[in-house]
């Protein structure tokens, strides 16, 4: 396996790349090896479902884009960073019952923990900010050329090596 694996995306701050961002970390993530019906796919699927919405929603116009980065090192961690280019750090917020919005830093935060993880909040050089959540990889990572459907040759008996 790779030391280290990336993908990065940029996309339009417009409400419809939520769902497109969702839909290339689901694929990235294949391609490493985490199976989509994986409680941790499901978990990364959210938190960057939550940052991007943030990203749109909360720029007000002064972000034209975001930027989804998956990095994965060793095998050992996922880190996931929402970049935009609006310079307002996410707020903590109270989650008032009568409250339609504001809670997807709270889904967020929790999520990173339930999974042992960490999240962090950087100033770009360019005055805006990332987001970064950091998550421990708990899966064996394939190679992409292998997810894309280059597999090894059967072992003897017919069975693929690891199934």
């Amino acid at each position: 396996m790779a030391d280290h694996l990336e993908a990065t995306l940029t996309l339009p701050s417009d409400p419809a790349s939520v769902s497109t961002a969702r839909a290339f970390v689901a694929g990235i993530l294949g391609e490493w090896g985490l199976p989509a019906d994986a409680e941790a796919a499901d978990t990364v699927r959210l938190i960057v479902s939550e940052l991007a919405t943030n990203a749109v929603q909360h720029t007000f116009g002064q972000s034209p884009t975001f930027t989804v980065d998956l990095v994965l090192d060793r095998d050992e961690q996922l880190r996931i960073g929402v970049t935009d280019s609006h310079p307002r750090f996410p707020q903590r917020l109270p989650a008032a019952v009568q409250q339609d919005n504001g809670r997807g830093m709270v889904i967020v935060r929790w999520l990173t923990a339930e999974a042992g993880g960490r999240l962090r909040v950087r100033p770009t050089r360019e005055g805006g900010k990332t987001v970064i959540v950091e998550l421990p990889w708990t899966v064996p990572a394939v190679e992409p050329a292998a997810a894309a459907g280059v597999l090894a040759a059967p072992a003897e008996g017919g069975e693929l090596p690891g199934r």
